[in-house]
């Protein structure tokens, strides 16, 4: 009995796994799905489920032995190229002739599309032809994080699948122990700052320790995700595709980071929230209306340090207003 790719541990049984399943047992899955949420490496996992039960899960398919999605004959894959991390035409064009082509063993092919809205607009409009008019006995899978990064045109002609991230809270070495200096320095924070130019100089000097050390922490752990990525990646793998990978890794594990300040930043104010403190509540508004702008800055290219620097200065002020 074939062994199939398991989803994702904390997914298993919801709506929309119980729906692609029974889709797939029942042949009717539609030839192209968007597969969106906040945690590409979810997506990711998801993606290489629905395709192993599309090439490998199939009782007629043509040869005994089952593989791997990442290295399935009848699997294809197209992801951002080089440092600006995009998908060119000519790659799209050349996934496109892969489609056409017979399957090798399967009954079928899939596609698996990483970071679709990283598509330049040429590769967008090349693709859209592909999504009208699919190849026979294809399946296109597009993941992202960005679903209305995407042509209206290309939105409209996909069934749309969002999932909740199945990943689990960051591990990285010095992550937990940040975490906490920051909680402990907005609870300084309430309490007043004053006129006491040294208590002052106190917060600042914090202030830029935390960001140092988000810097750090960001990079041990992007080093120690990639180490264990590249022994998953295909051996045949582009250089530029490989740097395309490792930053996104990054920004991901970025986001991630972000995403837990402000968890953090919520678990700091609820105490004071359930008390009735007014002056808690406008803070907690305002610092996390700050932390999604200083996130939306980073899908610009402001710098990371730059943008948790912006975001920290700004709750200096917030919090230690009374």
């Amino acid at each position: 009995m074939t062994v199939l790719t398991p989803w994702p541990a904390a997914l298993v049984g919801t709506p929309a796994i119980a729906v692609i399943e029974q889709a797939i047992a029942r042949k009717r899955l539609s030839h192209s799905l968007l597969l969106h949420g906040d945690d590409l490496e979810t997506l990711v996992a998801i993606a290489h489920g629905i395709a192993d039960r599309l090439l490998n899960g199939e009782p007629g398919k043509r040869a005994a032995a089952t593989f791997r999605t990442e290295t399935h004959p009848d699997c294809f894959t197209l992801r951002p190229a080089g440092k600006m991390r995009q998908i060119s035409a000519a790659n799209t064009r050349a996934l496109i002739d892969q489609l056409q082509n017979s399957p090798a063993v399967a009954l079928r092919k899939v596609a698996i599309l990483h970071e679709v809205d990283r598509m330049h607009v040429t590769a967008a409009n090349v693709f859209l032809k592909t999504l009208e008019e699919p190849p026979a006995n294809s399946t296109l899978l597009l993941l992202t994080t960005r679903p209305y990064a995407l042509l209206p045109t290309i939105r409209s002609r996909v069934l749309h699948f969002r999932f909740p991230s199945a990943a689990a809270p960051v591990a990285a070495d010095g992550w937990a122990p940040w975490l906490d200096d920051y909680r402990a320095w907005l609870g300084r924070l309430v309490e007043g700052v004053g006129a006491d130019k040294r208590a002052i100089a106190d917060h600042v000097f914090t202030l830029y320790g935390l960001v140092a050390r988000f810097g750090a922490v960001l990079d041990f752990a992007t080093a120690e995700v990639w180490k264990q990525q590249k022994e998953k990646l295909p051996a045949d793998l582009e250089d530029d595709e490989q740097v395309a990978i490792e930053t996104g890794i990054a920004n991901g594990l970025r986001s991630r980071l972000f995403a837990e300040i402000e968890l953090a930043t919520r678990t700091f104010a609820l105490p004071r929230l359930l008390a009735g403190d007014e002056n808690t509540r406008r803070a907690l508004i305002a610092a996390i209306e700050k932390l999604e702008h200083s996130v939306g800055l980073l899908r610009l290219n402001l710098n990371e340090s730059a943008a948790l620097e912006n975001f920290l200065l700004s709750s200096l002020r917030t919090w230690s207003k009374r």
